[in-house]
C-alpha cells in the first residue's frame, strides 16, 4: 500500500471536519492528489483501516467516523479544507475522475446501474465491474441472478488487457443508454429508517401492536426496524435506574469493548453508576485492549443493544421511561 493510499484511508477514517482540517495543512497539489485517491477508493476494509491507523497514530479507532470514500466525500473535504480557493481543485478532481473508464458511474446508484446491465453479456458486465470500486462492484454482483454471478466473477478474474477502443465503445454505449438517469435527481423516501422514526414517536401500545402484527408476516423486517429504533448511544438518555438494570446484565469485558466507540456522555453515565472498584476494573480493561477494530466495537455495541431489547421484552426495562416525565398523583 503506497503512502498516498494510506493518507486517503486515514482521512476517510476521521470525522469529516477533522479530515478537512488536516487537508488544510497540505499544499494545493497534495490536496488534489489525495482527494482524487479518496474519490477512487469507494470503501475500505476493516483490515486496511486498522493497518493505517496503527501506523499513523496510536489513537482510538472506535471514535473514527467514516469508512466510505467516493467523489462526494472528496469534494466535501476539499471545500472545507480550501474554502473559497476550492473551485479549481474540485474542477480538476471532477475531470480526473470522469476521465477514468466508466468514471461517470461514480455518482450513479448501483441499483440503477444493475437495471441497465443485468441483461448484458457476462463479459460486458465483467469489463464494467473491473473499472469500478470494489464496494460498488460488490453491490452490483449481489444483485445479479445466482447463475450469472459465478460466470461474471470468473470473467473478472481471468480478464487481462483490454483494447482501449472496446472499453470506450462499451462505456459510450452504456453512458448513452443511461443519459436519462444521469440527468435526473432522485431522492430517497420511505424505507426502514422512516418506519423506525415513526414508531419512535408513536405511543407504546400502537408500536407494540404494529410490530407484533408485522412480525407474523415478516419477522426479519421487524428485527431490522427494531435495530434502528434503538441504538447503543440512546442509552445516554437513560436514567440511573435503567443504566443499573443494563449493568447487571452485561459483563465488564463487553462494556470495555463497546465503550471504545462511545460518546463521553455515555461513558460518564456508565462509569457513574458503578462502584469505584468496578470503575477501576473497567478502565484497566479498556486500556489493556488498546486499539481495536471499529467493526468489533460496533458488533459488541449491537450485542448490548440486543440485551437491552430483551430486557424490554421481559418487562424489566422501559426504553421510553426517560423520554417523558410521568405525572404523579397524590
Amino acid at each position: 500500500m503506497n503512502n498516498l493510499r494510506k493518507a486517503a484511508i486515514l482521512l476517510m477514517s476521521l470525522p469529516e471536519d477533522d479530515a478537512a482540517q488536516l487537508m488544510g495543512a497540505l499544499d494545493p497539489k497534495e490536496v488534489e492528489a489525495v482527494s482524487v485517491e479518496i474519490a477512487k477508493i469507494g470503501a475500505i476494509s476493516g483490515d486496511d483501516q486498522a493497518t493505517v491507523i496503527h501506523e499513523f497514530a496510536e489513537s482510538n479507532p472506535g471514535g473514527l467516523g467514516g469508512e466510505a470514500g467516493g467523489l462526494g466525500l472528496a469534494k466535501s473535504l476539499v471545500e472545507k479544507a480550501m474554502g473559497k480557493n476550492a473551485a479549481g481543485t474540485i474542477r480538476t478532481l471532477q475531470q480526473q475522475i470522469e476521465a477514468l473508464p466508466f468514471g461517470f458511474l461514480h455518482d450513479v446508484d448501483s441499483q440503477n446501474l444493475l437495471t441497465f446491465i443485468i441483461d448484458e453479456h457476462p463479459q460486458t458486465i465483467a469489463l464494467i465491474l473491473s473499472h469500478l470500486p470494489a464496494s460498488y462492484g460488490a453491490e452490483v454482483v449481489s444483485g445479479l441472478p445466482a447463475e450469472r454471478q459465478l460466470d461474471v466473477v470468473r470473467r473478472v478474474a481471468n480478464m487481462g488487457q483490454t483494447s482501449p477502443e472496446i472499453i470506450q465503445e462499451v462505456e459510450q454505449g452504456l453512458e448513452n443508454r443511461m443519459s436519462s438517469v444521469m440527468s435526473q435527481r432522485f431522492e430517497n423516501a420511505g424505507g426502514v429508517p422512516t418506519v423506525a422514526e415513526i414508531l419512535n414517536v408513536t405511543d407504546r401500545a400502537t408500536e407494540r401492536a404494529l410490530l407484533e402484527n408485522l412480525a407474523q408476516e415478516d419477522p426479519d423486517l421487524v428485527e431490522e426496524i427494531r435495530r434502528l429504533m434503538f441504538v447503543f448511544e440512546d442509552m445516554s438518555k437513560f436514567g440511573d435506574k435503567e443504566i443499573q438494570t443494563v449493568l447487571k446484565n452485561v459483563d465488564s469485558a463487553q462494556w470495555a469493548m463497546a465503550l471504545k466507540g462511545a460518546s463521553e456522555g455515555l461513558k460518564e453515565k456508565v462509569f457513574g453508576n458503578m462502584s469505584q472498584r468496578a470503575r477501576d476494573t473497567l478502565a484497566e480493561e479498556m486500556e489493556y485492549l488498546g486499539a481495536v477494530r471499529l467493526s468489533s466495537v460496533e458488533q459488541m455495541q449491537q450485542e448490548i443493544v440486543d440485551v437491552v431489547r430483551s430486557l424490554e421484552d421481559a418487562g424489566e426495562l422501559d426504553l421510553h421511561a426517560s423520554e417523558v416525565e410521568e405525572e404523579f398523583i397524590q
